[in-house]
This record gives C-alpha cells, sequence and structure tokens, in this order.
C-alpha cells in the first residue's frame, strides 16, 4: 500500500509572531513546490528596494526607463540564489526559464523581465530576487515547531493586494488575526 505524501504546493506558509529567523520574520512564503525531497517558494510580503527600472539599469544600462504602469516593484524572495530573479506569473506566457508547477509558472531568465517592461508579459507577475528552499522533511519539523501556519494560496492575495496587508489577509483566510496570537508557544 503506498501512501500518498501530503503536499503543501500552491499553499501560503505565514511566519508565526514566534519566528526568530529573520529571513522569514512577518513573512508570508508562497510554495510552488513540496515534495519528500523538500520545497521551494518564494516571500510575497517583502520589498527589496528595487524596481524593476533598477534591474533593467544594471542588465540593460541603455534601456530607456520604464512608464509608471510597467515599472514593478522588486521582492525579496527568500535568502537562497539571492543573485537570481525569478518571475512568478500566471500560466499562459512561456519564456526561456518557464517551470509551470500547478497552479502558477515561475520564470527566471530576462526575457519575462523585457517582456513585462514592454507590456507584453503576464498579466500579472510578481518580481522576486532569490527564493526560499527547505530540504527534505524541514517544513514538516518547522510546522510541527509552530514556526508557520498553512493554509491554501489565493492568487488575489499575491497579485492584488497591497504589500503590507498580504500577512494578515493570509491568515484570515484561517480565520486567524495574527495581532492576536500569543507569542509564547507550547505542545500539548
Amino acid at each position: 500500500m503506498t501512501s500518498v505524501f501530503p503536499s503543501l504546493a500552491g499553499h501560503f506558509l505565514i511566519a508565526m509572531p514566534t519566528m526568530t529567523d529573520p529571513s522569514f520574520a512577518q513573512s508570508v512564503v508562497y510554495l510552488l513546490a513540496h515534495d519528500k525531497d523538500g520545497a521551494l517558494g518564494l516571500i510575497i510580503n517583502r520589498h527589496s528596494g528595487l524596481t524593476l527600472t533598477d534591474v533593467l539599469e544594471q542588465l540593460q544600462p541603455e534601456h530607456t526607463p520604464l512608464s509608471k504602469e510597467h515599472n514593478q516593484e522588486i521582492f525579496s524572495g527568500g535568502p537562497v540564489q539571492t543573485e537570481l530573479g525569478f518571475v512568478l506569473h500566471n500560466h499562459g506566457p512561456q519564456f526561456k526559464g518557464t517551470t509551470t508547477f500547478a497552479e502558477l509558472s515561475l520564470t527566471a531568465s530576462q526575457d519575462a523581465l523585457l517582456a513585462i517592461a514592454q507590456g507584453t508579459g503576464p498579466q500579472q507577475s510578481l518580481i522576486a530576487l532569490g527564493h526560499a528552499g527547505w530540504g527534505a522533511g524541514q517544513i514538516e519539523d518547522e510546522l510541527r515547531d509552530n514556526a508557520w501556519l498553512s493554509c491554501p494560496a489565493e492568487h488575489r492575495i499575491i497579485f492584488e493586494t497591497p504589500i503590507e496587508e498580504r500577512r494578515s489577509a493570509a491568515a484570515a483566510l484561517l480565520g486567524v488575526d495574527l495581532e492576536r496570537l500569543s507569542h509564547q508557544v507550547g505542545h500539548a
């Protein structure tokens, strides 16, 4: 008899108030992949301080400045490979480095950035530097230690909710008000 691995792909991980790891404190992570070997996700609520214009100035100094409608905030997607850019987007557009997951696609190539800058990119996108990654069993251990809440993700929170409201909006999917949670942890 084979057991099915309970994947959290397509879920949010919401950092509990007790999360002390500075890479993840106060974060919401969208999990793209999760299986017995580990997990891959992007933090969706952490500003990097950069915009798409800033990135394009580095990649293509001759590129003309973007209009306000095509310029986007760049996120800090996580502590792994922070020198690499990733575009989380709706299914449909395919670029050189696109990987399609169950609910969304992830692209790690410049052609996606250029398409967004030109207004021909995906309808919905989030650009991040770096990603979050976990080894086998690590997320399960962190969930048992009350480091995270998890719930099925809603794409409107990723793409439409103001950045500063994403954590509380994700927690509200569970009926949780993070401001009312205790900063103490324990196990019954």
